[in-house]
């Protein structure tokens, strides 16, 4: 669901991974049609960060250095 909002409103999916400043950015970018392409690779990008942090936070569990 989440990638398919990355590719639509990417500006939307900062918001759903708590990033709202990268996602005012990214509105910006978007307002251009020449900006929406950088702004859902950019969307599609930070969604597959998002998710390996998530990954590694269950990994670790609650081990913290």
């Amino acid at each position: 669901m989440r990638l398919l909002i990355a590719l639509l409103l990417p500006w939307l999916l900062f918001f759903t991974i708590g990033r709202p400043i990268a996602g005012i950015i990214c509105l910006i970018l978007q307002l251009t049609l020449v900006g929406w392409v950088p702004a859902a690779i950019w969307a599609v990008y930070a969604l597959s960060q998002y998710k390996t942090d998530r990954k590694i936070e269950t990994a670790l569990g609650d081990r913290r250095f």
